[in-house]
């Protein structure tokens, strides 16, 4: 093979990967929170879920963006794994629309229409509100200029020709069984290796219409690419959550299960196939003239096409019946690990390896944010409690455990801002540029939020391990009171991260952070008066308001991420 050749190939193969990458990421900066909402609310049955995963996954081009939503909202309890494992097989199906698009590509010369298109993205992405659209558009068109390019070299190269690679395809059986198995086998292990079943149907697609591989074969490779990709997302998960990992395991189970049957009935499945698309299976090269041989042999990208679509169709009507089981199944596989929660330094939501859009790892990162911010609120219940215990061992394993939410609070914060770091490398939207910075502004805070309860908890330790008086009753009512003003507005930022900021009302978090300062002065003139009436002595008065004062800069922080969050600023008077 000429050298220019093989650059030219595997270059093709690169502006398509590249421009399906591109064109996904685009549709979902155009469309991404509208479709989490859609995929949100059509899933209230196996039926609505499928064809829910269906609209998404055609719509962004992009099983995996489908499949990262899907777990996202099973962590976050929106939906039940049921629900997803029927998202999944919907997404399945409207990725078969991928290989519609390359098989066009593959019939006609498309590269002659992407010039146009090209120049079209050009004057719109230096447009801030076409930008998306044209970032669309030049996604599009490489991958049609990477489909037309591959089309063209596979006819340069003359495979079709070539006799060596005829040799080696006419070497196997093709009515073996072991035959079919070996070239599954070939299909998973090249999609695995170059992490696109794309780039691996284009290249089964060039070696059918030259006539080199019988179609067949061609199927076999096509089957193996929905396995190759189920290994490397399992492999991506295994470091994951709990319900990641069954999710992924779940899109696995579906396809080889798929594949099972598909092999108890693969020839008159693709006979079937063939006669629906009109190629004609018996046709050889020897017993027609060459261009009949050729135009028939064109027809076999629709074939792969029409097989991948069929095949998935057939095991979602087959599967979708049986989900409550294979629900059973997968949680019997995939157990939840028993992790001590003060011992689980692993991030819940953010997945380790699997591969994201940035648009969706952004939505990943909040409800990350949100899970940090209510383990920041459980860390300050422990200070409550460490106050008001007595017994020494008690005492003890209470504050190792708030030392150990500490720990955790600093790796939090190191891991989702290095997350948003990565993400923020990407080309993104103004929109999400500012979103980011807002978070990265909200986990300083939050993580500020931590190191006032531990140092709340080491001033409490400081007074029990010096052996120092008892608070006076008086003491404890007042800390008691400022402490619970400091859970409610622990409670007001919870709730605005959980929820929307249009319905959240920010006044109730600033009178409460006035209530805190306007309270907290009190009790600092309060406490020079006691001191001086000798009610207690000078250092437990120190000790009592440097909890109090640490309370008061706690709701500070809180106010503060509150602001981050809603994008506005509070003066006080």
């Amino acid at each position: 093979m000429d050298i220019w050749i093989f650059f030219k190939l595997i270059g093709s193969l690169a502006l398509l990967m590249y421009g399906m990458k591109s064109m996904s990421e685009s549709l979902q900066k155009m469309a991404g929170s509208q479709l989490r909402h859609v995929l949100q609310a059509m899933t209230t049955n196996r039926f609505t879920g499928m064809l829910t995963g269906v609209f998404v996954t055609a719509a962004v081009q992009s099983s995996t963006a489908t499949t990262v939503m899907t777990v996202s909202f099973v962590n976050a309890g929106l939906l039940t794994l049921a629900q997803a494992i029927s998202v999944i097989m919907g997404a399945n199906i409207g990725t078969t629309l991928t290989a519609w698009i390359m098989s066009a590509g593959f019939s006609f010369n498309i590269t002659d229409f992407v010039y146009p298109a090209f120049f079209m993205a050009l004057l719109l992405i230096y447009n801030k509100k076409r930008k998306n659209v044209g970032d669309f558009l030049f996604g599009i068109s490489f991958m049609f200029l990477g489909l037309g390019t591959l089309r063209q070299t596979g006819i340069d190269m003359h495979i079709g020709e070539n006799q060596a690679v005829l040799n080696f395809f006419s070497s196997f059986d093709s009515t073996s069984f072991v035959t079919t198995l070996v070239f599954l086998f070939i299909g998973g292990i090249l999609t695995m290796c170059v992490q696109s079943s794309a780039a691996v149907m284009a290249i089964t697609m060039i070696l059918c219409s030259s006539g080199v591989l019988p179609i067949y074969q061609g199927i076999a490779l096509v089957m193996g690419e929905n396995i190759g990709t189920t290994v490397t997302s399992n492999i991506a998960a295994f470091t994951a959550n709990t319900q990641a990992r069954r999710a992924a395991f779940g899109h696995m189970f579906f396809n080889l299960f798929g594949i099972c049957w598909i092999l108890l009935v693969f020839r008159p499945f693709i006979d079937l196939v063939c006669g629906f698309v009109g190629y004609d299976v018996t046709m050889t090269k020897e017993s027609v003239e060459h261009s009949v041989f050729l135009a028939n042999a064109a027809k076999l990208s629709f074939v792969l096409a029409a097989f991948h679509t069929c095949f998935n169709l057939a095991n979602t009507f087959i599967l979708i019946w049986f989900i409550p089981q294979i629900e059973k199944i997968v949680c019997r596989c995939i157990k939840s690990k028993k992790l001590d929660e003060e011992e689980d330094f692993r991030l819940r939501f953010i997945p380790a390896g699997l591969m994201e859009t940035p648009e969706l790892s952004v939505f990943e990162a909040q409800k990350e944010i949100k899970s940090f911010a209510e383990r920041m609120q459980r860390m300050f219940g422990m200070v409550r409690e460490l106050l008001v215990e007595k017994d020494e061992a008690k005492f003890a394993k209470q504050f190792s455990r708030i030392e150990k939410y500490e720990n955790i609070a600093d790796n939090m914060e190191i891991e989702i801002a290095t997350y948003l770091d990565q993400v923020s490398e990407n080309h993104l939207s103004d929109e999400t540029k500012i979103k980011i910075r807002a978070m990265l502004r909200e986990i300083t805070e939050i993580e500020s939020i931590g190191d006032s309860c531990y140092n709340i908890a080491r001033t409490i330790s400081r007074k029990v391990q010096g052996k120092q008086e008892h608070f006076t009753e008086k003491q404890y009512r007042h800390m008691h009171q400022i402490m619970e003003l400091t859970e409610q507005a622990l409670t007001q930022m919870n709730v605005l991260m959980a929820g929307r900021k249009g319905s959240f009302d920010i006044n109730c978090t600033f009178n409460i952070e006035n209530e805190i300062n306007n309270f907290r002065d009190q009790l600092r003139s309060l406490n020079v008066n006691d001191v001086n009436n000798h009610e207690y002595s000078y250092g437990i008065g120190t000790i009592y308001m440097d909890i109090v004062n640490e309370c008061e800069k706690l709701g500070d922080y809180v106010v503060n991420v509150v602001e981050a969050r809603m994008g506005t600023k509070y003066r006080e008077a």
